[in-house]
């Protein structure tokens, strides 16, 4: 293999790379927003003392 293929093939494997980190930047980003709003519209419960206790009673 030449220099030339040789340099554009590791061009190419390094923009892949970085496409790839990317895009899973981009999806923890979004699962982190999604997740927030799970958070605060637990918060926002009608019964939010619902399930803070159990009783173990026989």
């Amino acid at each position: 293999m030449d220099i030339a293929a040789l340099s554009t093939a590791m061009s190419q494997a390094s923009l892949q790379q970085q496409v790839s980190l990317s895009v899973t930047n981009k999806a923890m980003d979004q699962a982190e927003v999604a997740s927030e709003g799970l958070i605060k519209m637990m918060e926002q419960s009608v019964s939010p003392h619902l399930g803070s206790s159990i009783d173990v009673k026989a």
